[in-house]
């Protein structure tokens, strides 16, 4: 994909941010907008990678890859760009794995306006700096991502999502065999399992549990804690609804609780950090990422 246009977009000077299809967010106010280039270059379903614009919509990506039996791992909703920028993975974590893993290689344009190549396009690829994790979640303030290959997963024979009332969460996450999601309310437990049809409804059987349509809605507030912690986490939040995602350490709350600050000295290497990809400040202007 020839990303000079893009790269001209953005330039080398004055503050600019990168807007999609403002699900995650959108775009810094009174600050030139960009779009990255849109569009799937290729999929290669025997090697499970799939090549397209950042700016590419996932239902779109989704649509074309079902079409060979797979999926991709980005939350539903938005662009690919912007659901790696922000780095958030949804509900399918436990079974999926974290956000950044997907992303295997970007040509990505820089504060200067450079194109810069980050990874590569195998899944065993080890060769330099792993760039690619540092832009997943940096939202667009360390380059602004311009094509990608991200990995794909193939679609699950059988997937169902299940519900017990008041079950021990930990005893669920522990019993059963390669959940998918597990979530947990305070009250019910809701499980996603995926395999073999049989296989997912006898696992369901002992750890008796029923079938549901869905998952519960998520509440609108998000923090992250280390997951040995969530039962504190949840003691320590004012009365109201939750959904917590069990083994991954993400709690969803309908009232905004304050995250403890950051470690000073992880502060200051990503101040560093920034310092280096953009010196001037001028990506996503006034953004703050953690």
């Amino acid at each position: 994909m020839d990303l000079t246009a893009f790269a001209d977009e953005v330039g080398s000077v004055g503050p600019v941010t990168i807007v999609g299809r403002g699900t995650r967010g959108g775009a810094v106010r009174d600050v030139r907008c960009v779009t990255a280039p849109t569009g799937i270059e290729w999929i290669q379903a025997d090697e499970m990678t799939v090549g397209c614009g950042a700016g590419t919509p996932i239902d779109e990506l989704d649509a074309a890859l079902r079409e060979v039996g797979q999926r991709s791992v980005l939350p539903a909703g938005g662009t690919v760009g912007g659901a790696l920028a922000m780095g958030r993975s949804g509900v399918r974590r436990l079974g999926d794995g974290p956000l950044r893993d997907a992303l295997l290689q970007t040509r990505y344009v820089g504060a200067d306006g450079s194109v810069v190549k980050a990874g590569g396009p195998t899944v065993k690829n080890v060769s330099g700096f792993d760039v690619c994790r540092l832009l997943v979640g940096s939202q667009g303030t360390l380059g602004f991502l311009g094509d990608v290959i991200v990995r794909t997963r193939p679609i699950a024979l059988s997937s169902q999502w299940f519900v017990g009332d008041r079950r021990d969460p930990f005893a669920v996450l522990a019993a059963a065999y390669r959940p998918v999601s597990v979530l947990w309310n305070g009250v019910d437990v809701w499980v996603l399992l995926e395999g073999h049809a049989r296989d997912v409804a006898e696992q369901a059987d002992r750890l008796r549990l029923a079938e549901c349509d869905a998952p519960p809605p998520m509440p609108r507030h998000r923090r992250v804690v280390a997951p040995s912690t969530i039962g504190a986490a949840v003691d320590s939040l004012p009365r109201g609804e939750f959904v917590v995602e069990m083994g991954v350490g993400v709690v969803h709350s309908d009232v905004d609780v304050a995250l403890p600050s950051s470690d000073p000295a992880v502060a200051r290497l990503a101040g560093r950090v920034k310092q280096q990809f953009d010196p001037a400040g001028r990506l996503n202007p006034g953004v703050v990422v953690g």
